[in-house]
This record gives C-alpha cells, sequence and structure tokens, in this order.
C-alpha cells in the first residue's frame, strides 16, 4: 500500500482510518460498514464494554474488525494487549499478518509501527509498548493478558455447530481460558455468523444480557438496526436481493435463517420444539396440586475415557389449567448406592405427597432392583414400570405437551442443560432428561393417583 499521511491536525477516527487504508484498494466502507465501525468506536472509547457483531458470511465483516479496528486501536491505546482468536490457528494467523501488513504499511499515518526484531507472524510488539497476540480457539493463551479480545469465527462447519460436545468445549474454553484472560476494564468482541441456538453467541445472549449485540440478517426483516426497509438487501453494492435470493432457495431454509438471517432454529427432524417452553419465575404450588417424581437411573461413574448416562429425577405438577410444570430436576453421577441415597433424600425433601416414579429393567436383576429401592423408600408412594419401546416412541407424548405449549418450567440453573437435551434429541449425547420426563408426564396423564402395588415376590424385598 502506498503512504500518505492524514493532515497533522485531524484526529484519526476509525471511519477515517478505514477509508484511508482502503483507498489503494479502490475501497471505500459501506453503509453497513460505517455502523458496524461506529460501535466499534463507541467500544473503543469505553461507552461499551461487550459488542456481538453478527452478520452473514462474505459481507467484510473481519475486515472491518479483526484487521482495521485493531491496527487503530493501538493508536487510542497505545500500551495495550490485544488477542484474536478464531476457529483455528491459520486463521487467526492470517489475521495477524494482515494487521502486522497495515501498521508497516502505515507506520506514519498510525504514529507506532512494529517492533522489527518481532519477527512471528501471530505475536509481535509495538513500538509504542502495544502488543498482539494471535490464537486459535482452545490455542495456548495461557499466561497472557488481554485489554482487547477479538473473537472471530469460533465455529468451522455445521457439523462443529450441531455437535453438543464442541458446543461445550466453545463454551468452556470462552469461560475458563479466554474471559480470565481480561485485564480489568477489559473490552471484548465477537464477530461471528450464528450456526445454532445454542452456539457460543446463542449462549452469551442468554448467559449476560449486557452485551450489545448489532444483528443485521442478509435481507432486512422489520426494526432493521440500518434503517431499511424489509427484504433490502444488506449490503446491495455487492449481492443484491436478487442474488440472495438466489442463495436463500440454493441452500435451504434452516442454513438460511441461521448464517443469513442470524435467526437460528432448531433442526426440523428435532422432536421437540423447546421454543414453545415458557419459563417462569417459581412460585408456591396451590395446595392439592398432583405432583410426581420420575426418575431414569444409571450407576456408573465418570471416569478417562468414559462419559456415562446421568441418573436424573425430574419434579412435575399438574397445574389446574391442564399445563403441566418442571419445578426441580436432579442431575448427577454415581455409583449404587450413592444413587440409592439420593433418591431417598430427595423424597425427604419432596414429601410423602409426591409420587415416586421408578424405571424396571428388564429380567430378574431389574425386579430386584426396584425391591431394594422400595425397601428403602418405604413410607413413600411408589410405581414402578418397565422401560417398553423405542425411546423416541416414549418421549413423543411428551414432545406433544411441549408442541402444545403445555409444559412450563420454573426458572433455575438446570434450566439450560435440560433445554439443551430436548432441543438435540433424538441426535444428542444424552436422554437421561428426555427418559425422566417422558415417564413423569405418562405418570401424570393416568386417571388414577393411587399407586399401584409392587408385586415383588417376598423373598425379593
Amino acid at each position: 500500500m502506498s503512504q500518505e499521511i492524514l493532515p497533522a491536525a485531524a484526529p484519526l477516527s476509525l471511519i477515517a482510518w478505514a477509508e484511508h487504508a482502503l483507498e489503494p484498494l479502490g475501497q471505500s466502507p459501506a453503509r453497513v460498514h460505517r455502523l458496524i465501525l461506529g460501535q466499534l468506536e463507541r467500544l473503543a472509547r469505553g461507552e461499551i464494554d461487550r459488542l456481538m457483531l453478527l452478520l452473514p458470511p462474505g459481507h467484510a465483516k473481519s475486515t472491518y474488525a479483526s484487521v482495521l479496528f485493531p491496527a487503530w486501536w493501538f493508536t487510542q491505546h497505545p500500551a495495550s494487549s490485544v488477542i484474536t482468536a478464531c476457529h483455528t490457528a491459520d486463521l487467526a494467523e492470517h489475521f495477524a499478518r494482515q494487521v502486522r501488513a497495515l501498521v508497516t504499511d502505515h507506520t506514519e499515518t498510525l504514529g507506532y509501527g512494529v517492533v522489527r526484531s518481532d519477527r512471528a507472524t501471530a505475536r509481535w510488539r509495538t513500538t509504542e509498548r502495544g502488543d498482539y497476540f494471535a490464537s486459535g480457539v482452545r490455542g495456548p493463551i495461557t499466561g497472557r493478558r488481554a485489554d482487547l479480545v477479538l473473537i472471530d469465527d469460533p465455529i468451522k462447519s455445521h457439523a462443529e455447530a450441531d455437535s453438543p460436545g464442541a458446543r461445550d468445549a466453545l463454551w468452556n474454553w470462552y469461560r475458563s481460558d479466554l474471559a480470565t484472560r481480561l485485564k480489568p476494564g477489559g473490552r471484548i468482541v465477537l464477530i461471528m455468523t450464528r450456526w445454532h441456538e445454542d452456539d457460543l453467541g446463542g449462549r452469551l445472549i442468554n448467559a449476560d444480557p449486557s452485551w450489545n449485540q448489532l444483528k443485521l440478517p442478509a435481507l432486512a426483516e422489520p426494526a432493521d438496526p440500518m434503517g431499511r426497509t424489509p427484504g433490502e438487501a444488506l449490503w446491495p453494492e455487492w449481492e443484491n436481493e436478487e442474488a440472495l435470493d438466489r442463495k436463500r432457495r440454493s441452500v435451504g431454509q434452516r442454513v438460511w435463517q441461521a448464517l443469513y438471517q442470524q435467526n437460528p432454529g432448531p433442526d426440523s427432524n428435532a422432536l421437540f420444539v423447546t421454543a414453545r417452553i415458557p419459563v417462569i419465575e417459581p412460585e408456591p404450588l396451590p395446595s392439592g396440586t398432583r405432583e410426581v417424581r420420575a426418575w431414569d437411573l444409571a450407576a456408573t461413574l465418570p471416569g478417562e475415557g468414559r462419559d456415562p448416562d446421568w441418573t436424573v429425577g425430574i419434579k412435575l405438577a399438574r397445574l389446574a389449567t391442564g399445563r403441566i410444570l418442571v419445578t426441580d430436576i436432579v442431575r448427577f453421577r454415581a455409583g449404587p448406592a450413592e444413587v440409592a441415597d439420593t433418591i431417598v433424600a430427595t423424597a425427604s425433601q419432596d414429601g410423602q405427597s409426591v409420587l415416586i416414579g421408578l424405571p424396571q429393567d428388564p429380567g430378574q436383576a431389574g425386579k430386584q432392583q426396584v425391591a431394594w429401592l422400595a425397601q428403602r423408600l418405604a413410607g413413600y408412594r411408589v410405581r414402578a414400570s418397565p422401560e417398553s419401546g423405542a425411546k423416541l416412541t416414549r418421549a413423543t407424548p411428551a414432545a406433544a405437551q411441549v408442541e402444545a405449549g403445555a409444559l412450563v418450567l420454573h426458572r433455575a440453573l438446570w434450566n439450560r442443560a435440560f433445554l439443551d437435551e430436548l432441543r438435540d434429541f433424538p441426535n444428542g449425547r444424552k436422554d437421561d432428561q428426555v427418559d425422566a420426563l417422558s415417564r413423569g408426564i405418562t405418570m401424570l396423564s393416568e386417571t388414577s393417583t393411587q399407586p399401584r402395588r409392587l408385586n415383588v415376590p417376598y423373598l425379593d424385598r
């Protein structure tokens, strides 16, 4: 790039810097890019400290937020530290190389340069004591601190976005590795295309409402941040409405809504439509409300190379309106003795009015397990029933309740894990909560409030 110096008297705004840096390429910020730059400048001034830029692919969001912005950031915060993280180290280094080239080409304009002895692409210092570091997601950032964190494209594919394990790993990396690297007063920018309801952007929106979101769909929707009319293209100079409509027909509705409109929804093959499940604040139930606690049992401890099932106890109540309220979920992994102890302790907390539902596995071993638990639960109302039929078939009545808007949750810490499992069923890693829910709804649907007597031989008791 040619070296041209902005007039010394003019303050170097981010938009002015972007125009200057792009001019040799015959480019200039479009309307959408000026909106992005305005939000980034607010973050640099400290007006906001968390910014989410949600845009479709191919709209230059990385050029402005991950290349032009960090080069300019150092003019405002000379001695600061910046960390850029992407889904792969190669992509992070690509951005690092571009930022470094910009700084080198525009040293006089920016008022600083790169320390000449720093040769590494992904790690370099500025002549004003600034520090830049780039890494892949889950890469080595221990020991580093940042005033500014840029997370750009943390998800590399739909397969990764659809994987509960990959989503959990990314979330744990953000919370444990990255967020802890932030200095007091530090700022974070997340630059991404939405892939899934539960992707990193989705989890952050649910966990921390203080995030500022700039959500810009490819085709405008009502109340558009840019003031576009519905259906208007985001960057028409690059891709107009006709081209976007052709792309919409090509990629399919789910991909279009997620990647291009930033409205990810459930897989059309998913059984549970979790968007129909309202979450309400807990309050005491009316006297006489029918309640059940349905269990799904496991008895294996986690260990190296093992990801065992969970023991789950879901407490449900049938409201006077006919809706079913999930009031509590107990979920843990333990050996047989601790499982039994926890079931008994939970029954003690619930009280004798709550009907307890236990699964009975086939064969003599299943009968003996139920008999043993029933003995431990003496004085409580217990109902055992065999596990029969496919999981999908057993879950269908529960899914019908969800579809009808008849399932409600009390707001609690267990909400997210429960909704995640329902959303991913039947393709998720675990289905223990689904099994327990299915059992509980079946129990509530039975007209008799009296438990069946357990037909257990005397010698098995």
